[in-house]
């Protein structure tokens, strides 16, 4: 490898761009430069414009379904942005905060012909940087050239889908001896991502034996039930009464993955949340922010599991879909050990939620 970033390393330049506001060209027989709604300036759409051809504001199917506009491409809708539009009205249609307020935002035409791929690598970069997924989008000749001249990062499509939502390598980087509440003989292991994204934990109580059934969970992080204590859900309660058990048995790992509000970020979380606040329940704002139900990966966590040289485990969950994840990753789920804790007052519909359309046994 010389001094240039492989395609990886590509990408996540791709992803600190957008969240900083800057376009990136994503290049193949079409090219087509793109920039994340969210971040984007009055002054570089002014640019944009100035590049001449037809801007079109890239959405997924459920945020276009929402807005009653056609999904030409299944998963993906291409809206044609009007010459007179402001930035208001782009960031109107990708933030559905004043859906209630002003539901009527049409009518919007979308655009049927041409290859979407581009457009759908685009607003997948865009959740991975846990950004809203939105992008404007407008085709531009010779990509590779366009990009050199403005400085922009270019991402070969053809490299990069494949990549996308694929399986993403970890490497241990430390662990050390970290005594808890929960247990003295605790220690803390330290996973880095190959693509720059956030590092994942495994908290390992005592010395578990290699040989058999460790008990496990598969924690993702949530600031505001883990941090603050927030009554919304149970997760706080969750990740206390998981230790605890680990503590009083004298053994487990629990694996604390950085896949915040079932892995769309804490911005699109608190969104999310302003939603419920106006009626709906945690799927539905999921799909109006243009999210699906989950888009976390559980792999993430069979991989740590696997390379700490475990191949079974007791799993303390109430999701059947980690189970099924966890076979399907090569790790053997000897048993499923309930985890129900923290319900009150304030969460209760957002545990229905969870048991009615997420399929968890509570």
């Amino acid at each position: 490898m010389g001094l240039a970033p492989d395609i990886i390393e590509t990408l996540a330049r791709a992803r600190a761009d957008l969240r900083m506001g800057v376009p990136i060209v994503l290049t193949g027989p079409v090219s087509v430069l793109a920039v994340a709604v969210e971040t984007v300036s009055p002054e570089r759409l002014a640019a944009i414009r100035a590049l001449g051809g037809t801007p079109v504001l890239a959405l997924t199917g459920w945020r276009a379904q929402t807005l009653k506009a056609r999904a030409y491409d299944g998963d993906v809708a291409r809206i044609l942005v009007p010459d007179e539009v402001a930035l208001g009205w782009l960031q109107a249609l990708a933030d559905p905060a004043d859906d209630l307020a002003t539901p009527m935002k049409g009518p919007l035409n979308s655009a049927r012909d041409g290859d979407a791929a581009p457009h759908r690598a685009a607003l997948q970069l865009c959740k991975s940087a846990r950004l809203l997924p939105a992008c404007l989008c407008v085709d531009v000749a010779d990509g590779l050239a366009f990009a050199a001249r403005n400085g922009l990062t270019a991402v070969p499509l053809a490299l990069a889908e494949p990549l996308l939502l694929a399986q993403n390598a970890l490497h241990p980087v430390v662990q050390a001896r970290l005594p808890i509440e929960a247990a003295e003989a605790g220690r803390l292991h330290v996973y880095r991502p190959e693509d720059g994204g956030e590092e994942h934990y495994a908290i390992e109580i005592g010395r578990p034996d290699r040989t058999a059934p460790v008990l496990a969970r598969l924690h993702s992080a949530c600031f505001t039930g883990d941090v603050l204590g927030s009554l919304k859900c149970d997760c706080g309660p969750q990740l206390r009464g998981a230790l605890a058990q680990m503590g009083a048995e004298g053994a487990g790992v629990l694996l604390y993955l950085n896949q915040e509000g079932r892995g769309i970020g804490l911005a699109n979380k608190m969104r999310a949340y302003a939603l419920q606040d106006q009626g709906f329940d945690t799927v539905e704002a999921n799909h109006r922010l243009g999210f699906e139900d989950d888009e976390r990966d559980f792999r993430i966590g069979s991989d740590i599991l696997k390379s700490m040289g475990f191949t079974a485990v007791r799993l303390l969950t109430n999701n059947p879909k980690k189970v099924a994840m966890m076979e399907a990753s090569g790790v053997a789920v000897a048993e499923r050990v309930p985890l129900k804790v923290g319900e009150n007052r304030f969460n209760q519909d957002y545990l229905a939620t969870k048991a009615a359309k997420s399929g968890h046994l509570l």
